[in-house]
């Protein structure tokens, strides 16, 4: 659960909000083929915490010391794609959406692209 209070109150959202909210925003961006599993170590850690990992499937999402979020994504995208361009749409994309959606400030938006789809 994050949660931040402003001047009109305390405002509480779950990670699963926003970790479907990201996945549908990266998925609709140009040149994304899909949204991978994390990696390797966390598919270990996701065998033994019963699949704790596996459920945010490609999207980490996380607060730091300021209370704004971090969140981290992990992508294949289509061959041909221009990587660059790519990511920085997705960025900006996601940032906006989900500072929007929820009223909470993103500070951080890592971008990891694991797979090419050929």
């Amino acid at each position: 659960m994050v949660t931040v209070e402003n001047h009109i109150g305390q405002i509480s959202v779950t990670e699963n909000y926003i970790t479907e909210l990201v996945r549908h925003v990266v998925c609709d961006c140009f040149g994304v083929a899909d949204v991978c599993n994390v990696n390797t170590f966390r598919s270990a850690v996701s065998a033994i915490t019963k699949g704790r990992f596996f459920k945010r499937r490609g999207v980490v999402v996380r607060t730091d010391k300021e209370g704004g979020l971090v969140i981290d994504l992990h992508i294949k995208v289509s061959y041909g794609t221009n990587i660059s361009a790519a990511v920085s749409s997705i960025i900006h994309k996601v940032g906006f959406t989900v500072e929007e959606a929820v009223g909470i400030d993103v500070n951080k938006i890592n971008v990891y692209v694991d797979d090419m789809n050929y």
